[in-house]
């Protein structure tokens, strides 16, 4: 997960933006308290999403996959006012979690939280969304991928996380890795997709973005 020289991550840190006070205080909290924190966007790549978001100032986002909230609160930094950000989260566990941060943050009327079966959820959930970001269940990358982009305006920019999945998308494949293999799936896909432009990008476990022509 970790490409660079811890010194070099160390030299990053110093020169960007630290992260807000009651992200750091989400950051500490999930990992005390909760499972797997790594899945934490965490400082670097949450100031990229703000950073991207201010960029776009999108009116709709989506993310798939929420876990505690992290990155939905860096994504909401750039929304336009009376913007709406829908996140999807199959862990009813980590509502209350997420809900109380994004409430202190004072987005609870900007940022939806919806629990369930993310396909499921989007099968009732239609905006032109501007922003999307992908940080979810790997095998199911590329169905996300073809469920949204044929309604996507030109402009609609795409993030999809963990592509690189610790480097393991250029080592051999093993027997049953499902994730991989649907990674490289995706990678290929979107590579070759004349719909879109994009580039991957080596941050943290590497990061897709994908713009719609």
């Amino acid at each position: 997960m970790h490409f660079l020289d811890p010194k070099l991550e160390d030299y990053l840190s110093a020169h960007h933006d630290a992260e807000p006070e009651l992200l750091a205080q989400l950051n500490r909290e999930t990992h005390l308290k909760i499972l797997q924190p790594r899945m934490l966007s965490g400082a670097l790549q949450g100031r990229y999403l703000a950073m991207i978001s201010k960029l776009a100032r999108p009116k709709y986002i989506l993310e798939i996959g929420t876990y505690t909230g992290y990155s939905a609160l860096c994504l909401a930094e750039g929304l336009q006012e009376g913007g709406e950000l829908h996140t999807l989260e199959i862990n009813d566990e980590l509502e209350t979690m997420c809900k109380k941060y994004f409430t202190e943050a004072g987005k609870a009327e900007q940022i939806h939280l919806h629990i369930g079966d993310a396909l499921d959820t989007l099968q009732n959930l239609k905006r032109d969304w501007d922003l999307i970001f992908i940080d979810a269940d790997k095998p199911r990358y590329l169905d996300y991928y073809k469920l949204l982009i044929p309604s996507l305006k030109s402009g609609a920019f795409i993030l999809a996380d963990n592509v690189l999945w610790s480097g393991k998308v250029i080592e051999d494949l093993q027997p049953n890795d499902e994730s991989t293999l649907a990674l490289l799936e995706f990678n290929t896909f979107v590579q070759e997709d004349d719909r879109v432009e994009n580039l991957l990008l080596p941050l943290r476990d590497g990061l897709m973005c994908i713009r719609v022509k």
